[in-house]
């Protein structure tokens, strides 16, 4: 594990220099604003991240128009991203870049992946259905062929990250061959969108109603779940990295008001109870912290072990930003309780996350599975 937890010098620079354009264009009142609009997030903000810093192609390989860095490089994106719950389609994004990639389908790659790395356009992978799984079994909607070489899609993807504002639609649907995936435009004829209800406002969800929607396959016929499901494991490595930001932001929110908030003459942090609080939080950050980097950098070598610790990342990770984001309303007493602390604001994304890719339980019972247990 030591070796995913010592950074480069130029992965450092990474980190500072997402660091200060996050904390730079999603302070706390851009985030209440954002994630009260519809589209949940600012298309200025999203042309930036691709023009200026290159975020959008960070994993993509450069013969695609990406960057060709790897997922530790992702993963510390996406940790600075969770810190300050930037509202943007970058997590969606990562996932539906994954989907192409892990397809096998070069021809599909290149010929969506530049645009999503020029920032172009915003991706997303619609998988789960109305049950909420996410398991090869649970997919249904279904695909025929129409024409020579075309296909179409009848059925509905509901939890889809971003489907709202996505213009490339990454659809897992079933043939007679098994399980496929297809590509489907964001205005194409046939597809209508509704956003879900969330508990987390800052993310936005999608259900997607398909009838008769025209798509191109991507990739084998019938021969799609082996892909997807390297990508749902690379999803779960990105998931935790930002868990892993969250939980830190609440560890240190919670440490600053201990400092000046006083309590009979004295600083809340100088008592035990206090302390042991935030002594626990820490230990359970930083758990997670080595599982998320763990996975992250076994993701970037192709390590056999991707599959056990992409389940492992995202059971403690859930699990350690959900405890701490509590923790962290508790040490702030009633005001962390009120709408106007940020405090609620990471409870929420600390229990949507938990849920999203399947929560700690499913992911455990998925890693036991995989180890033979």
């Amino acid at each position: 594990m030591a070796v995913a937890m010592v950074f480069t010098e130029e992965q450092e620079e990474l980190r500072g220099t997402v660091r200060r354009f996050c904390e730079s264009r999603s302070p706390s009142a851009e985030v209440r604003r954002l994630m009260a609009t519809d589209d949940g997030y600012d298309p200025r903000v999203g042309e930036l991240m691709a023009s200026q810093l290159g975020l959008q192609g960070l994993a993509i390989p450069e013969r695609f128009g990406g960057a060709g860095f790897g997922q530790v490089e992702q993963a510390i994106v996406l940790e600075e991203m969770g810190r300050v719950l930037l509202c943007a389609p970058y997590l969606a994004t990562v996932i539906a870049v994954n989907a192409l990639l892990t397809s096998g389908d070069e021809t599909a790659c290149a010929a969506f992946l530049p645009s999503i790395a020029s920032g172009g356009a915003i991706a997303t992978l619609a998988l789960a259905e109305d049950g909420g799984r996410w398991d090869e079994d649970a997919v249904t909607l279904s695909a025929e062929r129409s024409g020579s070489d075309g296909w179409v899609l009848d059925g509905h993807k509901s939890f889809v990250l971003d489907g709202g504002v996505a213009n490339l639609v990454l659809v897992a649907g079933r043939t007679w061959a098994g399980v496929s995936l297809f590509a489907v435009e964001g205005e194409a004829q046939g597809l209508s969108r509704t956003s879900l209800p969330t508990l987390d406002q800052t993310r936005k969800l999608g259900r997607l109603e398909f009838a008769h929607t025209p798509a191109r396959l991507i990739g084998a016929e019938g021969g799609a779940w082996p892909g997807l499901t390297r990508a749902l494991d690379l999803a779960a490595i990105a998931l935790a990295a930002e868990q892993v930001g969250g939980a830190q932001r609440c560890l240190d929110m919670s440490v600053e008001y201990a400092k000046v908030r006083y309590q009979f003459g004295r600083p809340i942090g100088s008592f035990q109870a206090i302390k042991h609080r935030c002594a626990d939080m820490l230990l359970q950050v930083e758990s997670a912290r080595s599982a998320a980097q763990y996975a992250a950098w076994a993701a970037s070598e192709s390590s056999p072990e991707v599959p056990v610790v992409a389940s492992l990342a995202k059971a403690t990770c859930s699990d350690a930003y959900f405890y701490v984001a509590a923790e962290n309303i508790q040490v702030h007493g009633g005001i962390g309780f009120t709408w106007e602390h940020d405090a609620h604001l990471h409870f929420k994304r600390a229990k949507s996350s938990q849920l999203f890719l399947g929560d700690a339980a499913y992911h455990r019972e998925h890693l036991a599975q995989r180890i033979g247990v």
